[in-house]
């Protein structure tokens, strides 16, 4: 089993050093994502996860210093982040330094790559509602492990185990990274014939995914940073960022 928090560690490994030199424009911290701009104009985003809204008067002790700072530093927060919080900064940075293979298929969603059958058994970890009725409409079996009991039952630890020995095709959320919990995760597959990580906090950046059971990257690409800051600052998720992305489908190559 690899350990928790090696993929992030990978990838701070791997673009480290595109950040030299680089620094953070605008950052914002939204209900459900982080939003960045580098100084050259490129910009990332990444997903807040509830459980890492603190509480009190001091949410976030830098704030206010952030625009102005290295990039490199945020970036830092990848390895030595103390709190999801944290892991969710460095990682919408990463996002805003990766520039996506050449090979990276744009506005397609992800699971339209999966050929998906009747009777094949998927494993959703962390709910999409969108793919729910799309991917069941395929007469595929699907099962939903969700942490969230605000948004769905949750499984008891043996039906989760089940579900992942047992599954066809894996579809992942990214922020499994930000809690820790991706590597966790993988561990408990068997041999399924695609696992997809996905949405858009994914990192684009095949190479750390190697040794992984990871067969596809869907992330998504910003292209209008002033109306996607705006939105995150104002609350906005998923939906109302969805405009202003594209769609960003890798597949891994071993």
């Amino acid at each position: 089993m690899l350990k928790s928090g090696i993929i992030l560690h990978r990838l701070y490994e791997t673009i480290q050093a595109s950040a030299k030199n680089l620094r953070i424009a605008d950052l914002r911290v939204g209900l459900s994502y982080v939003g960045i701009k580098l100084d050259n104009g490129s910009s990332g985003l990444a997903a807040v996860l509830l459980e890492s809204s603190a509480r009190g008067c001091t949410v976030v002790k830098e704030a206010g210093t952030y625009a102005g700072s290295s990039a490199i530093e945020v970036l830092k927060y990848l390895v030595d982040g103390q709190n999801a919080l944290h892991r969710s900064i460095g990682l919408a940075t990463a996002n805003a330094l990766i520039e996506p293979p050449a090979d990276t298929a744009h506005d397609r969603e992800a699971t339209t790559y999966l050929n998906l059958q009747p009777g094949e058994k998927v494993v959703m970890v962390g709910l999409f509602s969108p793919l729910v009725e799309r991917i069941r409409s395929t007469g595929a079996i699907l099962t939903i492990i969700e942490k969230n009991p605000a948004r769905l039952e949750l499984l008891s630890l043996e039906d989760k185990q089940r579900a992942l020995k047992e599954c066809d095709v894996a579809v992942i959320t990214a922020t499994t990274l930000l809690n820790s919990t991706f590597e966790e995760t993988i561990a408990l597959l068997d041999a399924p014939r695609s696992v997809i990580l996905m949405g858009p906090s994914t990192p684009l950046v095949p190479e750390i995914f190697q040794d992984t059971p990871v067969t596809h990257l869907g992330g998504s690409v910003v292209f209008d940073t002033a109306k996607v800051l705006q939105i995150i600052s104002e609350g906005g998720g998923t939906p109302a960022l969805r405009p202003y992305l594209r769609f960003a489908n890798l597949l891994i190559k071993r």
